[in-house]
């Protein structure tokens, strides 16, 4: 009899790593494949589903104006009970961290359907960072029948809090696999051709690395720890980065939320080496990534995402649930005090064998084949 699978998520990230096991799920015998939205991010979700052509069988829409995690939380346990009533799945399939993730994981324990956790056992152990994705991760782990962990350090984290060990997979990040596709399909000189295009015609931003004397800096923020003052520092931070260095450009796909919107466009407006743009489709985004010199971001993501590109990445959070990236040499955690964010991107800037030993350091997060073991796995489970 073949297993019902449900795979369930709301966000773009989710989307982007997701996507290889979905499409590994859609062409394996022995399997029916479901995939539920929710929908927490609405736009940045569907571009997502369109570059893999992923059809979700059940939408939940519930993304509103001025959305709070106790609306995602009611609207999406709500939303869920009635998916998990009508599919009735052998297994539901959450990955990462986010509010739909731990709640579609907490409906299906109701349920009692088992669950299978993608990207299981990352911790910070600070519970307010990263807010709330640590706590989610957490109480994912005490739900889920099943644990697909990245990497060795996050199986360790799961044995240290009493998951046994045959419940325990390292199958490597699954963002390496999408990332790995998509910079591959944009090998092709028509794609590269078409992209560069997009960029220039667009916002009139060139994308050839270091053309003209010009070093690209790739920005991206939206954590939720750090609104306020902590944003206005790297806010300020950037515009102090842009006045001394006329020999970078500095892009930066603004995120939607007012509370980012608000103190980038206030601070960085109006200056010339400065492109605050619309968050950007995936492909065009692994484009700009690709271009970039280097990465200031304080993304979960991208943290695994710029190895595999090759890209050193300054990391704009106080904690990361992803040590690997530090320990491999990386990426650089410089927080969110201004003089440390101007003088950890200075020293990349102007320190030729620092930057190429982090540029050049070893991918920790995997290589590229992570959704066909979890799909394995999967089909290889005798009881469900």
């Amino acid at each position: 009899m073949k297993k019902r699978i449900l795979s369930l998520f709301g966000t773009r990230p989710e989307a982007i790593k997701m996507a290889p096991v979905i499409k590994k799920l859609e062409v394996v015998n022995g399997i029916e494949s479901y995939v539920c939205v929710t929908a927490q991010h609405r736009e940045m979700l569907d571009q997502v589903l369109k570059v893999f052509n992923i059809n979700p069988d059940y939408d939940l829409d519930i993304m509103s104006s001025g959305q709070d995690l106790f609306d995602i939380s009611i609207k999406s346990m709500a939303g869920i009970k009635d998916i998990l009533v009508k599919n009735k799945p052998d297994i539901i399939l959450v990955q990462g961290d986010t509010t739909s993730a731990f709640i579609g994981a907490l409906a299906a324990y109701y349920a009692k359907i088992r669950i299978g956790h993608i990207e299981a056992g990352l911790r910070t152990y600070n519970k307010y960072s990263p807010f709330p994705e640590e706590m989610n991760r957490n109480l994912l782990t005490v739900l889920a029948d099943y644990h697909f962990a990245p990497t060795q350090w996050a199986k360790s984290n799961l044995l240290r809090e009493g998951i046994q060990e045959c419940k325990i997979w390292v199958t490597g990040n699954t963002v390496v696999d999408t990332i790995m596709f998509i910079a591959d399909k944009q090998k092709n000189a028509s794609q590269k051709y078409l992209l560069t295009n997009y960029f220039r015609e667009k916002w009139n931003l060139s994308l050839i690395p270091e053309s003209n004397g010009k070093k690209i800096i790739l920005v991206t923020g939206h954590r939720r720890e750090n609104f306020g003052e902590k944003f206005q520092n790297i806010c300020i931070a950037l515009r102090e980065i842009a006045a001394k260095r006329k020999d970078v450009v500095i892009v930066y796909p603004v995120h939607l939320n007012p509370n980012v919107q608000k103190p980038v466009r206030e601070i960085l407006s109006g200056l010339s080496n400065i492109y605050l743009i619309a968050p950007l489709e995936y492909e065009p985004f692994v484009f700009l990534m690709s271009s970039a010199f280097l990465i200031l971001t304080d993304s979960g993501g991208i943290q695994e995402e710029a190895p595999s590109l090759g890209k050193p990445v300054l990391l704009l959070r106080d904690t990361t649930e992803r040590p690997e990236g530090i320990q491999s040499g990386i990426v650089k955690l410089v927080g969110t005090e201004k003089d440390a964010i101007v003088n950890s991107t200075m020293e990349l800037l102007d320190d030729r064998p620092l930057y190429e030993t982090m540029a050049t350091a070893l991918n920790p997060f995997g290589d590229g084949q992570a959704a066909e073991r979890i799909v394995n796995i999967i089909l290889g489970l005798d009881s469900i």
